[in-house]
């Protein structure tokens, strides 16, 4: 099983809104997930993004791989170096 830390779209049309959650690799981008780690909103001015680093930290070390999209939120917030 090959798991990885994603977005996972919400909102309205034109409005998105995504979760960062862990999930297998096989499953669609918006379907079932293992676990809800934070949220992500590029609408607002400054985006937000809210991670809990503790669960982060704790599937990346269990093999996660996160997307090159949540890596990036990563190295913002200080995550990952």
């Amino acid at each position: 099983m090959a798991v990885k830390i994603r977005l996972r779209r919400m909102g309205a049309k034109r409005a998105p809104f995504y979760r960062v959650v862990v999930a297998d690799s096989r499953y669609p981008r918006d379907g079932r997930f293992i676990e809800e780690i934070g949220y992500y909103n590029p609408m607002q001015e400054p985006p937000v993004v809210k991670i809990d680093a503790e669960k982060a930290s704790k599937w990346m070390s269990n093999g996660a791989q996160p997307t090159d999209t949540v890596k990036a939120l990563f190295k913002k917030n200080g995550i990952i170096k």
